[in-house]
């Protein structure tokens, strides 16, 4: 199951991402942009940074067709059946190159550099099409047909349409979070010119300042750095992208050399659906309460994060965290014990202030949180407590920086060498749903308050000495 440990961090490097761009395919989002002249048909790059959302249908990462697709076409995607797919069809409706990976894609924790290239004049006939996946190019396909000598594709073509993130006909949506998103016009670049094997940690791929590449009259590149203008094209060219169904709060902070946790739709019940890059979790059933847990799971370090209730349903959402152990997983799938609060060292606090810790229940122990309010978590992994604030209140007089007294705690425990670490959670239910937010928001704050290391963005400060989960923090405190 894919997660981020408490071992487990991202390695410092030199160049940073500062931003994303969240796709959230509820809101049919894309952005477009029409070439004003025809420069190379025959060679070009597509580079991006991906961070997978919902997995369920097919996604689109990029499309170009002079006639809407029903003949000429350029598309790369994420399949249905989460394989990468690389085609593009000539004139006559043929195929004139196509690669699907064997490989398959569905961690949604993780960021993947995406490299494609399409240089359809290569003496080999075999590097005419390439796909590189975090440094490396992809040799094993389903699916491996290469263009012949001269092979057009609509890419950069005078008047025709390419859009990022959807397919023909306003479907396909993708799903996600995209960074540093470059198409170049007229260069085969390999992954080497986006990205380098870390020197100290060489199984970890991390980027490079790409801002020097020649991107040639008609590329772009899309840093995500302007929240108000996010289809901003910053490689000098000025060939601005035109967004559709885009906020400003969809620039996030979450990033390929900053990764924030987010809840995981590989372990959620078939009662939840998660939306919003993954950080709001819906009751999708009337009958089922529907239960889903985090990508990082830390065992030390002082955690903080909040929930904002958007809708209140029958005592639901119930939000809490979980231990870490071998019937966790398991456990989601069970709508009577899937949700947090029914082992040791976990519990929950639903929308009415009930607090429920090793299976055991405290009506009324707090405040309710109604819909718009905010919930907050501050989690001591080190002394083992976890305390509750509901609108910037700390319930029970909770200290968050006591310490071992583990002052007004809403649940503790003791750490030790059985301890796994904990998994944020949530149970929703007909209909009620909530926002998470671990530092990168999906919602605007009246604040945006970030931790004592400058991460995060939340309503209310963070307690001292409790951070954003994220792995620049993860890294220094959540071994």
């Amino acid at each position: 199951m894919p997660l981020i440990l408490g071992s487990q961090s991202a390695v410092s490097t030199g160049y940073a991402i500062d931003n994303s761009c969240r796709w959230n395919d509820g809101d049919s989002p894309y952005m477009h942009y029409t070439p004003g002249s025809t420069t190379s048909q025959k060679k070009w790059t597509y580079s991006l940074w991906a961070k997978r959302g919902d997995m369920s249908i097919r996604h689109c990462l990029l499309w170009a067709s002079s006639d809407s697709g029903s003949s000429d076409y350029v598309e790369i995607q994420f399949k249905a059946d989460n394989t990468l797919n690389f085609q593009v069809k000539g004139d006559s409706g043929t195929t004139a190159g196509v690669l699907t990976t064997t490989r398959l894609f569905r961690d949604p924790a993780a960021w993947y550099h995406l490299v494609f290239v399409w240089d359809s004049e290569n003496a080999s006939a075999g590097d005419r099409m390439k796909i590189y996946v975090n440094g490396t190019e992809e040799t094993v396909f389903d699916t491996d047909d290469n263009p012949a000598d001269g092979d057009l594709s609509p890419v950069l073509t005078s008047g025709v349409e390419t859009d990022v993130g959807k397919q023909a006909g306003s479907t396909k949506y993708f799903d996600g979070y995209l960074a540093e998103v470059a198409l170049i016009d007229g260069q085969a670049y390999a992954a080497s010119d986006f990205g380098e094997f870390n020197a100290d940690s060489p199984t970890i791929w991390q980027p490079k300042d790409i801002s020097g590449l020649t991107f040639g009259t008609s590329g772009f590149y899309l840093d995500f750095e302007d929240s108000a203008d996010l289809g901003n094209d910053v490689s000098g060219n000025g060939n601005d992208l035109t967004e559709v169904n885009f906020a400003a709060t969809d620039q996030m902070s979450d990033s390929p050399t900053n990764n924030f946790c987010t809840l995981t739709n590989l372990n959620a019940s078939a009662s939840v659906t998660l939306h919003g890059g993954n950080n709001t979790a819906f009751g999708s059933s009337g009958s089922t309460s529907g239960n889903v847990s985090s990508t990082i799971c830390p065992k030390s370090g002082k955690w903080y994060a909040e929930i904002k209730y958007r809708t209140v349903v029958s005592n639901y959402p119930r939000s809490g965290h979980y231990q870490i152990n071998n019937d966790h997983f398991g456990r989601l799938q069970n709508s009577t014990v899937g949700a947090p609060g029914y082992k040791i060292s976990e519990g929950q606090y639903s929308a009415s202030g009930e607090l429920t810790t090793n299976n055991g229940s405290t009506p009324s122990w707090g405040s309710a949180v109604s819909a718009g309010q905010i919930l907050q978590y501050a989690v001591d992994c080190d002394n083992g407590a976890t305390y509750i604030g509901v609108q910037g209140t700390w319930q029970d007089s909770g200290d968050p920086t006591s310490g071992a007294s583990k002052t007004g705690a809403g649940w503790t425990w003791t750490p030790g060498p059985t301890f796994q670490g904990i998994s944020f959670g949530d149970s929703v239910y007909n209909g009620a749903y909530s926002d998470w937010n671990f530092g990168n928001p999906s919602y605007a704050n009246t604040s945006d308050a970030a931790d004592e290391n400058g991460y995060g963005k939340f309503e209310y400060a963070p307690p001292t000495g409790y951070y954003a989960l994220c792995t620049k923090n993860l890294a220094e405190f959540g071994g």
